[in-house]
């Protein structure tokens, strides 16, 4: 009883932080969510919006996440398709 009263809070705070981290992943490496960003900046170059260093520079760090979700979906594809295969 005593051991609960010291560790539920612990382990709320650890379920809080995972919770976070799924959001922040979900959010960071969404393909969908990310091919929205690579549009509205592309629509913000072309309509003057921004600089053309500024544009390059977000557009580069677009790709690179891009690229790592891209990644991501492979192995979770191949892990499951090992799964399945069991």
């Amino acid at each position: 009883m005593i051991h609960k009263i010291f560790t539920s809070p612990i382990n709320m705070v650890v379920k809080i932080g995972e919770k976070v981290k799924e959001e922040v992943d979900r959010e960071f490496y969404d393909l969908e969510h990310i091919q929205q960003k690579l549009i509205h900046l592309q629509m913000m170059y072309e309509l003057g919006e921004i600089e053309d260093d500024a544009y390059k520079q977000q557009e580069s760090e677009l790709l690179i996440r891009y690229e790592i979700a891209k990644k991501r979906e492979m192995e979770q594809i191949e892990e499951m398709t090992k799964r399945n295969k069991k």
